[in-house]
């Protein structure tokens, strides 16, 4: 796919890496660092927030998160951690009966996993995605208040933007939402996400796989320091993601916004003469 031409420094919140053979062979596609570098200079993406995919039940993500961390170095990446948890990410009655008797297994972040982490001056946030690695406890989640690094969170249909509010905005914690919170193009959910965006300062959304140009250009117009680009890659090309926002009916200026200024300055080591 050729390069695209535009004159934004755009930094992405949203990447994923796939650090070895077996996460290759657990997603069924590679996703190896120079391939990953070559795509995003295609889109003109200078700098993304990079983060393991999804590992098999029962395995920890302590080994894949270094590994991320490792391959990021001298790269234009920045790794975050994925965090996991034994607790059901349903607001309904059965999970909350369940999550009274949850037990963490060895697999499982621990609050001393989230401090270190949050020490570790190779890692620049968190990532979680409920619905299929748990959800952490509230001692790992107090702990992600004192770290106050931002988390990239991974909802959709089995873990909505109200359980969002319900299970992590009570925290003071800068949190990213992915794809508009409504992934896979569930539109009711984006729009039940920009909601919120009222409610909660901390709260930002990501631009990754939304593809309804109106809730887009809604989320741009109405809250224009809140929305972030993330790609979504490799389900996504950036080309693709890139182009999806340069084609909305906004101002350079606010394009400007959700490229650089707004992923920035809520991650820092996204910004303009952070160290590769």
């Amino acid at each position: 796919m050729l390069g695209l031409e535009h004159g934004f420094r755009i930094v992405d919140v949203h990447a994923q890496l796939d650090p070895d053979e077996e996460a290759v062979a657990t997603h069924g596609r590679e996703i190896r660092p120079d391939s990953l570098e070559r795509e995003m200079g295609q889109a003109g993406v200078v700098r993304a927030i990079v983060s393991p995919g999804r590992r098999p039940p029962g395995e920890s993500y302590l080994r894949v998160n270094n590994a991320v961390a490792r391959l990021s170095h001298e790269r234009p990446f920045a790794a975050f951690a994925r965090l996991n948890g034994p607790r059901e990410p349903g607001t309904d009655p059965v999970s909350r009966l369940r999550n009274l008797y949850t037990e963490r297994a060895d697999h499982h972040t621990r609050p001393d996993d989230v401090e270190q982490y949050a020490h570790d001056d190779r890692f620049h946030g968190f990532t979680m995605e409920p619905a299929y690695d748990g959800l952490p406890e509230a001692d790992v989640l107090d702990e992600l208040e004192e770290a106050d690094l931002p988390v990239l969170v991974n909802a959709g249909e089995r873990f909505p933007p109200g359980a969002v509010e319900e299970q992590l905005l009570e925290y003071d914690v800068p949190i990213v939402l992915a794809s508009f919170g409504g992934y896979p193009l569930a539109e009711s959910l984006m729009e039940d996400a920009l909601d919120l965006l009222g409610e909660y300062d901390r709260l930002h959304l990501d631009t990754s796989a939304v593809r309804y140009r109106d809730v887009l250009e809604r989320g741009v117009l109405e809250h224009p320091d809140r929305i972030l680009f993330g790609s979504g890659v490799p389900d996504v090309h950036p080309n693709v993601a890139v182009m999806e926002v340069l084609t909305l009916d906004v101002s350079e200026d606010l394009m400007r916004r959700v490229f650089t200024k707004n992923p920035s300055r809520v991650i820092p080591g996204l910004a303009a003469g952070a160290e590769l």
